[in-house]
């Protein structure tokens, strides 16, 4: 008994102990928890409250009734989800874009960061990175809108260059074989720029003695770079292919939605546009916050999954 007593007194201290030193953590590093308080705040207030909201999407939710005096109706919209005849087609477009965005467009701010790493006239280098970062700072109304003027049959300088070179002209905006490459030529163009950053200031902290070594060796620039540079912010993009990986089903509204016409909408319908429709153009809030559950459930999911796997092959991985 008294053992027993000693064991449990013992426990409580080492408690008491882990609490004080937490405490004194925290009071040595106050400024740099008052720094992160707003973010924290943020994320409380628009990412976690709101999800008290999922609720709703095991209910026949009535906006008059309310969540608290609709009715239960279990999981009978996921199986709604999951039987419709566009549920299929909605995911293979939204897979297929976002492996456009992982294939193709992932590596893109990867190789401009190492190119510019390889410029050595600063004035040229910093007028470079101004160019390829406006286009981040301008919403995809206007991306698309500038798109539109280039592509569009009436007037448009592609079709003009087209049809003075004695070729046909093409529908681009109104085709569903060309609103892929039109997607992700878009993102190219609009983010890779600002994708550069992180990249570039990862770069910057790799030991300058290390390239000096491999001069040394007789190594190029093109063996630097593959040898030094890829190696040393290999972390860097495993964290933020995992991060990437976790928006499998979350490509952005505002960009498909603005190319989205009847004519391509076979290959151009994905999670984000088929939730807004169903949500707020018809009024269907409990079925299109069970898209949205499904959608966020699929990400932590591929998140985990894709931590899990780098951490087998050596990588540090987000947690």
């Amino acid at each position: 008994m008294r053992t027993a007593l000693v064991e449990k007194q013992m426990i409580g201290n080492v408690k008491k102990k882990k609490r004080a030193e937490t405490f004194r953590r925290i009071k040595k590093n106050k400024l740099i928890y008052l720094m992160i308080l707003p973010g924290i705040i943020y994320f409380i207030i628009y990412k976690y409250i709101p999800m008290y909201g999922l609720i709703i999407s095991f209910q026949d939710y009535k906006p008059y009734l309310g969540i608290s005096g609709s009715e239960w109706v279990g999981f009978a919209h996921f199986k709604r989800l999951f039987t419709s005849s566009d549920f299929w087609m909605i995911f293979k477009n939204t897979l297929v874009l976002f492996a456009l965005q992982i294939l193709i467009y992932f590596p893109i701010p990867i190789i401009i960061s190492l190119m510019l790493n390889e410029v050595k006239n600063a004035f040229f280098k910093r007028g470079v990175q101004t160019i390829i970062y406006i286009p981040h700072f301008m919403s995809w109304v206007v991306i698309v809108s500038i798109s539109y003027v280039m592509l569009t049959l009436d007037g448009g300088i592609i079709n003009s260059v087209l049809d003075s070179l004695g070729f046909n002209k093409i529908n681009f905006l109104l085709s569903s074989e060309w609103f892929r490459p039109m997607y992700i030529i878009q993102v190219i163009w609009r983010e890779a720029g600002w994708g550069t950053i992180i990249f570039l200031a990862a770069i910057t902290a790799v030991d300058p003695q290390l390239y000096e070594a491999a001069k040394m060796d007789g190594a190029n620039r093109f063996r630097q770079m593959w040898h030094i540079t890829l190696p040393a912010i290999r972390s860097v993009i495993i964290v933020l292919l995992i991060l990437k990986i976790g928006d499998v089903l979350e490509l952005g509204f505002e960009h498909v939605y603005l190319l989205l016409n009847a004519s391509n909408r076979e290959v151009a319908e994905i999670f984000d546009t088929y939730v807004y429709v169903a949500g707020l153009q018809q009024g269907q809030f409990s079925y299109s916050t069970a898209v949205g559950f499904f959608k966020g459930a699929v990400g932590l999911v591929m998140v985990i999954f894709a931590n899990r796997l780098a951490k087998k092959f050596g990588e540090e991985g987000i947690y």
